[in-house]
């Protein structure tokens, strides 16, 4: 038995799975139509093959999920946080089993690998704080002898849509605080990363079961638009959360707005990095490193864009170039490599075809700029010397390509950074008070995410990741985004004799 096979099977992934799964442990047992290939883009070989959901599955999953909705948004919120607190043990136990997965399928390296998985148990042990903490509020009324106050309560079946390039950690980030709220959720994960999501499942299937419940996850791949729309449209989820690009992000956005359902939306990042005349370099460099060349530039926080003072622009590019230098490119399970593959040849293409408008342009490349020719997707991290104006550095290319330019003054650097339709992550580098309160104030950054002194990438789940204008308005993990899986009831009691109305109105006797 190969490691590979030997990984899947620890976790509960056969040869061939089938792609439709709810969370009673029942797996669709059709063979129709083609298999859903997963390969690793290390290699180009296929790693194994699924059977993906059909259009009767589907309606399967959400009958089961409905029901057990009904029966789950009675179970106290301590409780239901309780059965998170389990899947995060159970994840604890195969962090390196599936680290390894996320790895294989999608090119992360090992370390960002296990970071990932990391963040899914951290946002279990979030959660579970999260569960004794679903506040309400009170209020004064104006009426004598009446108590005003308002609750939350489950809202329904969520759908949770997510990338590739965050196979695991960002259906945590939905599905744990939708399940504390006291909802099911359906996943339909990127069909680029079917295996990742087949071993949370299986995960979330032992623990469910053995405490009693079922139908609180559900699992729905296919690589099938129209089934993907079937759920965007189905008045059956109150909630669709998705990850993903801003041109399907206003599509979904559309078609969930025609039935009035709700949308939480994490589209494009287009990050920039400031470095002003006080910053230190070596901390600047490093972040940056991390920023614009993890996870292969796949990131919507990665580092896009960096504004250097003209003073320090000389000194920092020359470092920056000498640190791309030492990036060691490759295998991704091998302890000393920094950057794997792009996920696919589609990414392969769509960096050749950014390099060629670079070119066209008039860009500066200072280092990189070729795909590799070997075996898997691999791509050298590029700098280019670019202005922030030219289209292809408005748009969001999913590679390691950082685009470097200069400023002046602070507020033509923060002018910058926000002349950009998207508006997720942002970081200034200073060691000039004025300048970081500058930045975080309401005329500087107007990104979701703005850090002093570190990079764009890693956010901490206790914080609420999202972002601004294109990337979707959203909000998930930290800080109060669980009232995005909740809806809200105001109370009033009248525990007295009379009935008054309110702002004083009369009516009759």
């Amino acid at each position: 038995m190969s490691t590979i096979q030997a990984a899947l099977k620890d976790l509960g992934i056969q040869a061939v799975n089938s792609g439709g799964s709810t969370g009673s442990g029942w797996w669709s047992s059709h063979t129709d139509g083609p298999l859903l290939q997963s390969f690793n883009p290390s290699t180009g070989e296929i790693i194994a093959g699924i059977y993906p959901c059909s259009h009767e599955d589907y309606q399967w999953i959400v009958k089961e999920s409905v029901e057990s909705f009904h029966a789950w948004r009675l179970v106290p919120a301590p409780k239901r946080g309780e059965m998170i607190r389990l899947i995060g043990q159970a994840l604890r136990e195969k962090k390196d089993q599936l680290g390894t997965l996320v790895s294989l399928e999608v090119g992360k390296i090992k370390a960002e690998g296990d970071g990932e998985v990391q963040e899914m148990i951290d946002m279990a042990d979030f959660a579970v704080g999260q569960a004794r903490m679903l506040y309400g509020a009170t209020m004064q009324s104006e009426r004598p002898a009446h108590r005003m106050s308002e609750q939350w309560h489950p809202l329904g079946p969520v759908g949770v849509i997510t990338a590739f390039n965050f196979p695991v950690a960002v259906w945590a980030w939905n599905a744990f605080l939708a399940a504390i709220a006291g909802d099911t959720v359906i996943w339909k994960p990127s069909p680029k990363a079917p295996l990742c999501a087949i071993a949370v499942q299986q995960i979330c299937n032992r623990v469910m079961q053995q405490q009693g419940h079922s139908g609180i996850f559900s699992l729905l791949i296919t690589d099938q638009v129209t089934l993907a729309e079937q759920m965007v449209q189905d008045h059956r989820l109150p909630l669709i959360s998705f990850t993903g690009s801003v041109p399907v992000g206003r599509r979904v956005a559309s078609a969930v707005g025609q039935r009035l359902g709700r949308t939480l939306l994490e589209l494009s990042g287009n990050n920039a990095v400031i470095v002003d005349e006080t910053a230190d370099l070596d901390m600047a460099i490093r972040a940056i490193l991390f920023g614009a060349v993890g996870t292969t530039g796949q990131r919507c926080t990665t580092t896009r864009r960096l504004l250097i003072h003209e003073s320090r622009y000389d000194e920092l590019v020359g470092k920056l170039v000498k640190a791309y230098a030492q990036v060691r490119i490759g295998n991704p399970l091998e302890p000393d490599v920094l950057m794997g593959p792009l996920i696919d040849q589609t990414a392969v293409e769509g960096y050749r075809a950014a390099i060629d408008e670079i070119k066209k342009e008039g860009g500066q490349i200072l280092c990189g700029g070729h795909a590799l020719n070997r075996p898997g997707h691999f791509v050298e991290p590029t700098i280019v010397r670019a202005q922030n104006q030219w289209p292809i550095v408005q748009r969001e290319t999913f590679a390691p390509i950082l685009y470097v330019m200069t400023f002046r003054t602070i507020d033509e650097a923060i002018y910058m950074q926000n002349d950009v339709p998207q508006g997720l992550s942002s970081a200034i580098f200073s060691n000039d008070l004025r300048h970081g309160e500058r930045f975080l104030s309401a005329a500087g950054s107007d990104c979701g995410i703005a850090n002093i002194n570190i990079g764009t990438s890693g956010a901490e789940i206790g914080g609420a990741f999202g972002g601004e204008k294109e990337t979707g308005g959203g909000r998930e993990a930290g800080s109060d985004a669980w009232k995005a899986y909740m809806r809200r009831q105001t109370n009033t009691v009248n525990w007295g004799t009379e009935l008054p109305l309110a702002q004083g109105i009369k009516f009759g006797s």
